[in-house]
């Protein structure tokens, strides 16, 4: 019989240190429905009403994921680094209960190397990847997200549905959600800077700035 999964947008967080938290509370403020799972009380209780639901568990053994119903998500993003032995049984564990999308945080090369080899599907570096930017990209809309300090972001995208087949001119992105196509790169070529002219294909890649509210408008576009 079929895992009965939750809503698309669900996603569960493990761990809610600096890391972890900020992904927590990025995805909450993106309006998924967010369920993290902190070891210790005290830290779970500082994050009540401002991340979803907060439950207290340790997802290094199976049981917790099983009680909390983790492995019920469609994306989990664990964020523990304190531990690594923690970090790697959580995850396990996630892809253990066949979660599709788990994103895991290492603190070094071996531990990576450690979380790819046990099936971990996106493997972070936190000096590379911030937990905010993380948010932006674990439900697959974003393909890269570069957010600057004054609320201006830089996004990897493909096309929403109503640019293919359009020019830049035609479909009037620029106009209808106040961001900017920048580039645009077919497969197996080089990016290229946008125009007006520029004919949008569903092959291609779309390099798009402006105010981050209004790219996450753009993103939710299907």
């Amino acid at each position: 019989m079929a895992r009965n999964r939750l809503y698309d947008e669900d996603v569960v967080v493990i761990g809610l240190g600096r890391f972890g938290a900020s992904a927590a509370m990025e995805l909450h403020r993106l309006g998924h429905k967010v369920l993290a799972v902190e070891k210790d009380p005290a830290i779970a209780e500082q994050f009540v009403g401002k991340v979803g639901k907060v439950v207290v568990g340790d997802a290094s053994h199976p049981s917790a994921i099983e009680s909390t119903r983790a492995g019920s998500f469609r994306i989990a993003v664990v964020g523990i680094g304190t531990s690594i032995e923690a970090s790697i049984l959580a995850a396990s564990n996630l892809v253990d209960a066949g979660v599709p999308s788990v994103w895991a945080k290492a603190v070094s090369p071996e531990h990576k190397r450690i979380l790819q080899r046990i099936g971990v599907h996106h493997v972070i570096r936190p000096e590379a990847d911030s937990g905010r930017r993380v948010a932006h990209l674990v439900n697959g809309k974003l393909l890269d997200y570069i957010e600057f300090d004054d609320g201006y972001a830089i996004v990897k995208m493909a096309p929403p549905r109503e640019t293919v087949g359009f020019t830049l001119a035609q479909s009037q992105i620029r106009s209808k959600y106040g961001v900017t196509v920048v580039g645009v790169k077919a497969p197996g070529e080089d990016f290229t800077h946008a125009v007006p002219e520029t004919k949008v294909t569903a092959h291609h890649t779309l390099i798009v700035s402006g105010p981050t509210e209004l790219l996450e408008r753009l993103a939710s576009r299907p």
